[in-house]
């Protein structure tokens, strides 16, 4: 049986909708920029914005009141022109396998007159990890056909503060913070220990690089040594295919690359993953023979879903192996997860089984992934939220307001 949670401690989720610049996601020189902007000097702006990064990402602090090391007369100023806020939590659901689900509000920061929008992020915690789900966008434009957040009209990109919020509210949740607020509950975390989350994967709703600049931006914090300083190595971004920007994220970020691959044969994963008709399988795959820093030890991860009588005969695992020669590679077998609506039936357990032993003589790890929070419809390929789209003369109409 599920929980959801109740929440009823404002101060830590309800953001303060001041209007004010959001410090959170922005890079070193931007946020010098914006503090010399304020009104702060140059020479202490840059270094303020040291004290201030560590704040935010190592400790965890969400009131500029916390920062001690900073002086009373600066703290006014940034209380004045600047907000670190979290996300707004709507729901938080916890698993019966201890998976978690937060339903997440953001609003608009540049017009708050635009209503708010809402994403999912999920934790997903192991015994040797605990890894958390992001989201890159409201919604996502690639409608693959067995995916719940497909049937999500696009609303629109997440900033990079708002990317790298559901990390932070995440952490904050679960008690991950060495210097920052505990949860009423304590969190998952005890006292005095870090890390809950060790890993981070850009596998929430929507196409990470269709957000190219705004993930760049976030992982870089989140990898940065004096920020959330999650090795490069623990953080994987996916995508379905977007070709042209896959070479950039392997040398811009360089982080590990996850491809929703799902279909060995272009006519099938043109239904399965539409992205396909624009960039097919020999041009993706091409992409990844390419991708800098490609090698055994940094391995890129070949995501399949298992749909039953669809893509999971013997003679598809056959292909999978010749189409993926010469790649450094794991392959994840997902069990398709159903969701309300949905046309597909998960392959059953013994065929799930004969694939990836045709995947495994063939020399490649193939686990097969458990499905983890089915009951809160926080597995794979079932986040959803249900912000709606405002038509593009909508929000034309309330940006001149």
């Amino acid at each position: 049986m599920s929980l959801a949670l109740n929440l009823d401690h404002a101060s830590a989720v309800r953001p303060q909708r001041s209007g004010k610049t959001s410090l959170i996601g922005l890079g070193r020189a931007e946020m010098a920029a914006s503090l010399i902007g304020a009104g702060i000097a140059e020479r202490e702006a840059r270094m303020r914005v040291s004290q201030i990064w560590n704040w935010l990402y190592h400790n965890g602090v969400t009131d500029f009141a916390a920062m001690s090391n900073i002086g009373k007369g600066v703290k006014q100023i940034l209380a004045d022109s600047f907000s670190i806020d979290r996300p707004e939590i709507v729901t938080e659901q916890v698993s019966v396998d201890g998976t978690r689900k937060w339903l997440f509000r953001f609003r608009d920061a540049e017009n708050p007159l635009l209503p708010p929008v809402e994403v999912e992020t999920v934790y997903i915690p192991e015994s040797d990890r605990g890894t958390l789900c992001v989201s890159s966008q409201v919604g996502c434009t690639l409608t693959c056909s067995f995916c719940h957040t497909g049937t999500q009209r696009l609303v629109r990109n997440l900033t990079a503060g708002e990317i790298l919020g559901q990390v932070l509210m995440a952490r904050q949740r679960l008690g991950d913070f060495p210097g920052g607020s505990r949860p009423a509950d304590g969190g998952l975390v005890p006292a005095g220990e870090t890390r809950a989350i060790t890993n981070i994967v850009m596998m929430g709703m929507g196409e990470p690089l269709y957000n190219y600049d705004n993930v760049k931006q976030a992982l870089l914090i989140a990898s940065d040594e004096a920020g959330i300083s999650l090795s490069r190595r623990r953080i994987t971004l996916s995508t379905s295919g977007v070709v042209p920007q896959i070479g950039p994220a392997g040398s811009e970020i360089g982080v590990m690359l996850a491809i929703s691959l799902h279909a060995v044969r272009d006519d099938l994963r043109d239904i399965l993953v539409p992205i396909n008709k624009k960039w097919p399988l020999k041009d993706l795959l091409q992409a990844c023979r390419d991708y800098p820093g490609l090698s055994n030890a940094r391995r890129i991860t070949f995501e399949y879903v298992m749909l039953r009588d669809i893509n999971d005969s013997d003679a598809d695992a056959r292909e999978l192996v010749r189409l993926l020669a010469g790649i450094p590679a794991k392959i994840n077998l997902i069990p398709f997860n159903p969701w309300p609506g949905s046309n597909y039936e998960c392959s059953t357990s013994s065929r799930i089984e004969k694939f990836a032993d045709i995947v495994n003589r063939a020399g490649y790890a193939s686990p097969v992934r458990t499905p983890r929070g089915r009951d809160i419809f926080a597995a794979c390929g079932q986040l959803k939220s249900e912000s709606e789209r405002l038509s593009k003369k909508d929000r034309e109409a309330l940006g001149a307001a």
